[in-house]
């Protein structure tokens, strides 16, 4: 099964949203927010992961190089448009962010629409 995987970044820790190919939440996860823990966390993982996303910030370009240089496919995505999309959420968590840039990654497999930082 492939899975998307959204993170949400914090200083010390992010938070892991596991997405199957059918949207619903498959696994939640939190890990240190450090290349090699994140890395560790999804390797371990038993599904074929898709793409990795996360929203463009201070630690985003170190976090998302370890990820890539790992294998995996990594999506920064425009601060912009994921609070945006974000903002309809009535209660706003690391966990329902990261469920929520999962969710844009989903999204975007099935229209064609640009989601990448610039």
């Amino acid at each position: 099964m492939n899975v998307f995987i959204g993170l949400d970044v914090s200083l010390a820790s992010t938070a892991i949203c596991v997405l199957g190919p059918q949207g619903k939440v498959v696994e939640e996860l939190e890990a240190a927010s450090e290349p090699e823990a994140l890395v560790r966390a999804m390797a371990s993982l038993p599904y074929a992961v898709d793409a990795i996303g996360l929203e463009a910030g201070p630690l985003s370009q170190w976090l998302s190089k370890g990820i890539e240089e790992a294998g995996f496919d990594v999506v920064l995505m425009e601060t912009r448009l994921v609070k945006a999309a974000l903002k309809a959420m009535p209660i706003k968590t690391d966990r329902r962010d990261a469920q929520g840039i999962a969710r844009l990654l989903h999204v975007r497999r099935h229209i064609k629409w640009d989601i990448r930082a610039a």
